[in-house]
């Protein structure tokens, strides 16, 4: 295919520039479905230091919503006020990236509860799963780029961090069919394809929209857009196509920062390949957008020059996209 043999020549890996956080401070906070599905409880949320169930509730619905908080991890960090305020933004509320009465009002419409029991599948854990290796030759030996174990992959299909998922499930082992868990509701009501729609993403804001004819954003995702060295390629582009499980081909000539025994390699698609399950491709020679096989890094750290999101968030926006439609790649 086309846009496998243009796969080759992508330098979109992830590269950390800073130590990523994790969400283990919020782990240590037990949260109950009973607290977060409460729809009475609206605090003001205001804080990158404010976290537990009523974050939790709003992460949630603001992804029901389309404006996607990436990961997951009950709490209000940069991701999350980025799509606070962008959905303050889209519903006319005086806020910014505040989440007050009035942002709670307009969530709320959204009754179904937040957090809902589960009931794991032998699907869920069947695998097969297995460690990924640092070494693009070593990663190149797998047979599938797939889940390190079943709480990597159950943490994608309910779009949370494994630490918050342990959280909410304390003293529970994710390793028998049958067991029931409680997990976050993230079903979202399906978009469609829409004429005249863009695809737009802004530096900036370090985001990626999908803004209808008439300038109303559909769907709003937080987003990693490139780095000093490949930064973001400002313009007027198209999208060419999707591409659905695609191999990845590592060419160590278009990364920077590559060892110089490195060689080229190729690997096996999977949720846990460097550019996930789907790729976007754009009309940018090598550029595209795609997912990654590390959601909490997302807005959070850098790329080699392409557009990555979560992995749940590029798989809706690949349904919504078609050849031709305008992709604006702003400041």
């Amino acid at each position: 295919m086309v846009l496998q043999r243009r796969l080759f020549l992508i330098g979109c890996a992830l590269v950390q520039l800073l130590v990523i956080s994790s969400p283990a401070h919020a782990a240590r906070h037990a949260l109950s479905a009973a607290e977060a599905n409460r729809a009475d409880a609206r605090p003001l949320i205001h804080s990158s230091a404010q976290h537990g169930a009523a974050v939790l509730r709003v992460q949630i619905l603001l992804d029901r919503a389309h404006f996607s908080p990436g990961e997951i991890d009950g709490r209000y960090g940069g991701t999350t006020r980025g799509a606070a305020a962008a959905f303050n933004l889209a519903k006319k509320i005086n806020a910014r990236a505040d989440v007050n009465a009035a942002t709670w009002q307009a969530l709320n419409l959204d009754t179904a509860p937040v957090i809902v029991p589960y009931t794991l599948t032998a699907a869920d854990l069947a695998g097969p799963f297995a460690p990924i290796p640092e070494a693009m030759a070593d990663k190149a030996k797998l047979p599938a780029m797939g889940y390190e174990n079943a709480a990597e992959g159950l943490g994608e299909k309910f779009h949370v961090s494994p630490k918050l998922l342990a959280a909410l499930n304390p003293g529970i082992a994710f390793d028998r069919a049958g067991t029931v868990i409680q997990v976050p509701n993230v079903a979202r009501p399906p978009l469609e394809k829409i004429a005249g729609m863009t695809v737009r993403v802004s530096r900036r804001e370090g985001a990626v929209e999908a803004v209808d004819g008439n300038g109303v954003v559909l769907a709003r995702y937080p987003a990693t857009t490139g780095s000093v060295h490949d930064p973001l390629p400002l313009g007027n582009w198209k999208i060419n196509g999707v591409a659905w499980n695609p191999p990845y081909n590592y060419n160590p000539v278009l990364f920077w920062d590559a060892e110089a025994s490195d060689k080229k390699a190729t690997l096996a698609p999977g949720p846990n390949s460097p550019v996930g399950p789907v790729w976007i491709d754009l009309s940018k020679p090598h550029y595209g957008i795609h997912g990654t096989p590390s959601p909490s890094t997302i807005g959070k750290s850098s790329s080699h020059g392409c557009i990555r999101l979560t992995n749940w968030d590029a798989i809706e926006l690949a349904k919504m996209v078609k050849p031709g439609m305008p992709a604006v790649l702003e400041k």
